[in-house]
């Protein structure tokens, strides 16, 4: 059976990252973008990732482009703005799909193993999927949660 360390990602230089290097950890896993409404979230996200980080927090974040192009660049032109604008520390990973025929393997694995979903496809830009040590997949929030909303959740896994 398939877990979520089974998968390998790109990070933002396009170097091949396996997920078990964040096995025992506690995942936030975001698709994001930098010309979105919700972009303001990185503060939040970055306040989580520095507050929690050395209890066992990673988070994850996966530029996409697919809602109204709101993730435009390169993905190493999205990271160096995101370190310069929000001065994130957690690590960003290539731009990739969420949904639709070329979506990327993870973001399949994710939707399917929510617990009491019904909808399955990612609505917009911010959505946020939560994961324990185990790897197990929490539960996902969306858009409009926004890190403090989520922090109380993050609280009860570590």
């Amino acid at each position: 059976m398939q877990t979520i360390y089974d998968f390998k990602v790109n990070d933002y230089k396009g170097e091949e990252v396996s997920l078990e290097k964040y096995k025992g950890k506690v995942l936030l896993i975001v698709n994001t973008a930098t010309k979105c409404g919700f972009t303001k979230q990185y503060d939040g996200l970055q306040e989580l990732y520095k507050k929690y980080k050395d209890e066992g927090l990673e988070i994850l974040d996966f530029p996409c482009n697919q809602f109204l192009k709101q993730a435009p660049g390169t993905s190493l032109e999205i990271h160096v703005g995101c370190v310069l604008r929000f001065a994130i520390a957690f690590p960003q990973f290539e731009k990739i799909n969420v949904n639709g025929k070329n979506e990327h393997p993870l973001y399949t694995y994710l939707k399917a193993n929510v617990p009491n979903e019904e909808d399955k496809k990612i609505k917009w830009n911010f959505t946020k999927f939560l994961v324990d040590r185990n790897g197990n997949v929490i539960k996902r929030f969306e858009p409009k949660d926004t890190p403090s909303d989520i922090e109380p959740f993050i609280k009860e896994l570590l």
